[in-house]
């Protein structure tokens, strides 16, 4: 099984060199195209993930789960998520990412299809939470695209761009999801954005490329005269490291990246207490609709596409200062969420505002703290180091899955704000230890 699995997903070998002429006319295009098949591609892994949260109240009452079911499905589905984007990550490292990242994709439209085919929870719990394994399969191979396309000096800015997949794929899901289910029942709202995750692995396949090297482009250190810490022209081309090289000496013996792995768990708590429970909280508390419910997940989404290109930017002009900017960010995200947890009788209109206060600063720490591990590895290591941030988050998600619908059910809805607010001061705690690290001295 394994010699298949090199066979088909093995990184390709470097080629000999393209003409000056060549490289000078085709390697712009090249780094436009990878980015664009990136950022669809992860837009459609949200397609076939974020489409859980605003039916999951109509298939709940449909079928007779309670919300620790509900909450049960969460938090096994976290922990699967961060597991796989810890070790498809790795894998995501020493793979061609021209066919890791369509096949994840058809795996996960698959999945879909099957969680929508069937009405029994233990079956509904296997499924989503190997959904969510298989979608670690898709951060890894986006990181390791960025990281061989595009230099340190441009990091900042190029995944704020990127990183608006996260939005825009969550943001829409969130409205068509809420809406076929309106239309056609809520096993539309994983069968139509499976079918469009099938067609965007089909996309992907014929648009992405693995490294620059495997097309005959020299290293983006080379191309663009920027070494990432501690490289020189005699090492930008370093051998692909062994799973060992990359697990222990880049990830587990690294204190800044466990720095930025632990305040990643808190910002997590917060980022997922909104986009997991946010649709049921307005609904119950707020009498939303099931197409507000969905609306709240649009704004939410979509309040953080410009901060997100704004943030990346000045991350850049600050020497990539990442830790630092997420911290100024959180400040405002607890002001709203203590709003949430202060103002019970705030009307539907003014918690979609407080959603868009959240979703507007989140992002940004969501982004920069998986930048900030890259920053702090090697490129040959950052789909491991990425994974391994985003297992810690998916952590917090697991925590907050299981422990809000928990608060919620048995409490209330202001027990688990008092949470929320308590999780984004912790993460404020945390980021004051990565005031001053910096990529480069």
């Amino acid at each position: 099984m394994r010699d298949v699995w090199q066979k088909i997903f093995k990184a390709p070998p470097h080629v000999p060199l393209k003409s000056k002429t060549e490289i000078d006319a085709e390697y712009p295009k090249w780094r436009w195209r990878i980015l664009e098949a990136t950022f669809i591609g992860y837009a459609s892994f949200y397609f076939v993930r974020n489409n859980f949260a605003p039916v999951s109240k109509e298939f709940a009452a449909d079928l007779g789960y309670s919300r620790s079911d509900i909450g049960d499905l969460l938090a096994l589905t976290a922990i699967s998520y961060g597991l796989g984007k810890f070790l498809m990550g790795a894998v995501s490292d020493r793979s061609n990412v021209r066919r890791f990242m369509p096949f994840g994709l058809l795996l996960t439209a698959l999945l879909n299809i099957a969680f929508g085919s069937v009405s029994v929870f233990s079956v509904h719990l296997v499924l989503w939470s190997l959904n969510g394994f298989v979608q670690g399969m898709g951060w890894g191979p986006c990181g390791r695209s960025i990281g061989h396309w595009f230099s340190v000096g441009e990091r900042g800015k190029i995944f704020g761009i990127w990183n608006i997949a996260h939005n825009v794929g969550g943001g829409i899901i969130g409205v068509l999801a809420a809406w076929v289910a309106g239309y056609a029942g809520w096993r539309s709202a994983f069968y139509v954005p499976a079918a469009l995750s099938i067609l965007s692995a089909f996309y992907l396949f014929w648009r992405l490329r693995d490294t620059p090297q495997s097309i005959g482009l020299p290293s983006i250190a080379e191309y663009r005269n920027d070494y990432p810490p501690g490289e020189t022209i005699h090492n930008a081309d370093e051998h692909e490291l062994s799973f060992r090289e990359i697990f222990i000496g880049h990830v587990l013996k690294n204190k800044i990246i466990w720095i930025i792995a632990i305040a990643n768990f808190f910002v997590y708590i917060v980022r997922y207490s909104l986009i997991d429970w946010g649709p049921t909280y307005l609904k119950e508390a707020k009498g939303a609709t099931l197409n507000m419910g969905g609306i709240s997940t649009l704004v939410y989404e979509f309040a953080g596409i410009f901060s997100t290109l704004l943030v990346g930017y000045l991350s850049d002009k600050a020497d990539g200062r990442r830790g630092a900017v997420s911290l100024i960010c959180l400040f405002p995200v607890l002001f709203a969420a203590f709003v949430l947890y202060a103002l019970p009788d705030l009307p539907v209109w003014g918690g979609l505002i407080a959603f868009g206060v959240v979703g507007f600063f989140i992002y940004p720490p969501v982004m920069l703290l998986g930048v900030a591990g890259l920053d702090f590895t090697s490129r040959k290591a950052v789909g491991a180091a990425a994974g391994f941030i985003g297992l810690s988050g998916y952590l917090g998600r697991t925590v907050q899955g299981k422990g809000l619908g928990y608060l919620s059910e048995y409490y209330s809805w202001d027990a688990a704000m008092i949470a929320i607010v308590i999780c984004a001061l912790l993460a404020i705690l945390m980021l004051t230890f990565t005031w001053n690290l910096k990529p480069r001295a």
